[in-house]
């Protein structure tokens, strides 16, 4: 493909006089610069690979692939889900090239398709919720298998002090959010290293703790058909597996996100995308494959019966090391390093939020626009900051009704990213096909190919998601994805049609010269 440096977009006389090539480019979209230009292009990709966080991912969700399909469909369905991925991944490099702005997924839409609907960014607040919440219940399965598991009179907490754990974390969260973006750079770089740290170290411990370990074999081609959920069909389980990559390989579009605070933006972001996806490839293919070397009882370690509670890699660390040592500790401490990976995750989504609310409250598309459009002294987006972190809360609170409820909720986060990621990229092949002007970072001839392959993969995801998990099915069991996710979509729409399309005409420029 050409990914090459060759073609330039077109930069328009310095108004200015400073010589900085990325406000002159930012004017070119129409926005002055506001935020504190000072990440590099390893800070860049630092904060995606952060957020994609596969230790995190994989570990949260590793259950569900176990459930469906089990290691076939989580080993090799990992590559699978990853190749189309990387076909997002590219195409949203390349419009992110032509297009470095904090707006990211709602610019580039509005900028290929004026007039259309742009309000699903807001779905990220959504994944905000499904990390940290995810970070809140392994603190307590943590608590509960230090205290003596399940099975030994362990402390099991409520889910009221589940929900206090989640709103500190979501404090501590804001907290660091509102310390200037050099500060910021560090914490992401610390994920990064992190993440691929922790990654080395896990792999080697668990095999090599591990005294009693699955085949190759086993490893590669065992198929799971005892769900538990009453379905026997092995392709529908196969697909309904995938989704554990799927919803792990989420969220390098906050490269996007920070190009306003990155220096050479139209390279450095792209760039940022497509290795963050790219080495998270790599690493999480790994990861899956030592964990599953440590898969010897699959019913048990799906069991809510077990000492973890049912949760599979949980029950599966402290098994490792009990069996081994005759205590769990060691494994106690590898869903430590766990944790720390999923807390630079949280941190990084609400980075990412922020960002995204401080562009689309510049273009009025808030209520209160103009309040979560501020930056304070150090150039950081603060109202933004804490609106991201009360917004997580309150998406929260449905866990103290209903579970069932709460899970629709946070299902509708991967849904609504993957149709986020594919809105733009279905423009750029379609409506913008013969207009898109290329930015630094390029496709070529193959832009179009592989921005269709894109489209395509995210219209079956959102099929898979829909499907129901569990057959016959019940209140306890209903997916209700489809509902959650359709009615924000009625609401969204029946607004846009009745009322914002009328005021809202964004994007909305801050600068005399306009966009170009």
């Amino acid at each position: 493909m050409a990914l090459s440096r060759s073609v330039e977009v077109a930069v328009p006389a310095d108004p200015a006089g400073d010589g900085d090539r990325d406000k002159i480019r930012l004017r070119q979209l129409g926005y002055k610069q506001e935020l504190k230009r000072g990440l590099s292009v390893l800070s860049n990709f630092a904060f995606s690979f952060s957020i994609i966080s596969v230790m995190a991912g994989v570990t949260t969700t590793y259950s569900t692939g176990l459930r469906y399909g089990g290691p076939v469909s989580m080993t090799l369905g990992w590559l699978v889900v990853s190749a189309f991925n990387g076909c997002m991944a590219l195409s949203m490099a390349e419009i992110c090239s032509a297009y470095p702005t904090s707006g990211g997924l709602y610019y580039w839409t509005r900028r290929q398709r004026p007039g259309s609907l742009c309000f699903l960014d807001h779905w990220l607040w959504a994944a905000t919720t499904s990390v940290d919440f995810a970070l809140a219940q392994l603190v307590q399965v943590i608590v509960l298998l230090s205290t003596g598991g399940a099975n030994g009179g362990g402390y099991m907490a409520s889910n009221y002090v589940v929900l206090a754990i989640y709103g500190a974390m979501l404090v501590i969260h804001g907290a660091i959010n509102s310390l200037p973006i050099q500060c910021l750079s560090w914490f992401g770089q610390l994920g990064a290293f992190w993440n691929a740290a922790g990654v080395f170290v896990l792999v080697a411990l668990i095999p090599a703790v591990a005294t009693e370990r699955a085949s190759v074999e086993f490893i590669f081609t065992h198929f799971n058909t005892e769900n538990g959920m009453g379905i026997r069909d092995k392709a529908y389980i196969l697909l309904i597996g995938l989704l554990m990559s799927q919803y792990a390989m989420a969220g390098y579009d906050t490269s996007a996100h920070m190009t306003e605070e990155t220096k050479n933006a139209d390279w450095s972001g792209p760039i940022g995308i497509v290795t963050s996806v790219a080495l998270s490839t790599v690493f999480g293919w790994i990861y899956i494959v030592s964990l599953t070397s440590a898969v010897t009882d699959i019913p048990y370690l799906l069991s809510p019966d077990n000492d973890a509670g049912g949760n599979a890699v949980a029950q599966a660390f402290y098994t490792t090391f009990h069996r081994r040592y005759g205590s769990g500790l060691g494994g106690i401490l590898c869903l430590g390093v766990v944790a720390v990976a999923v807390f630079l995750c949280g941190l990084a989504c609400i980075t990412s939020n922020s960002r995204m609310a401080y562009a689309f409250s510049r273009d009025g598309a808030m209520p209160f626009s103009k309040v979560w459009h501020r930056v304070n002294k150090q150039e950081v987006p603060i109202n933004a900051v804490w609106l991201s972190v009360v917004v997580a809360f309150i998406m929260a609170l449905t866990s103290l009704g209903s579970q069932v409820a709460f899970q629709a909720m946070v299902s509708i986060a991967t849904i609504g990213l993957c149709i986020s990621y594919a809105l733009p990229i279905f423009f750029r092949v379609t409506t913008a096909r013969g207009s898109f002007v290329p930015g630094p970072f390029h496709l070529g001839k193959y832009g179009i190919v592989v921005g269709w392959a894109a489209v395509l993969w995210v219209a079956a995801v959102t099929v898979l998601f829909s499907l129901p998990v569990a057959y016959p099915v019940a209140e306890e069991t209903f997916n209700y994805t489809p509902v959650a996710v359709g009615g924000v979509l009625l609401l969204t729409v029946g607004a846009w049609a009745l009322r914002a399309r009328f005021w809202f005409q964004g994007p909305i420029t801050n600068t005399n010269d306009g966009p170009l």
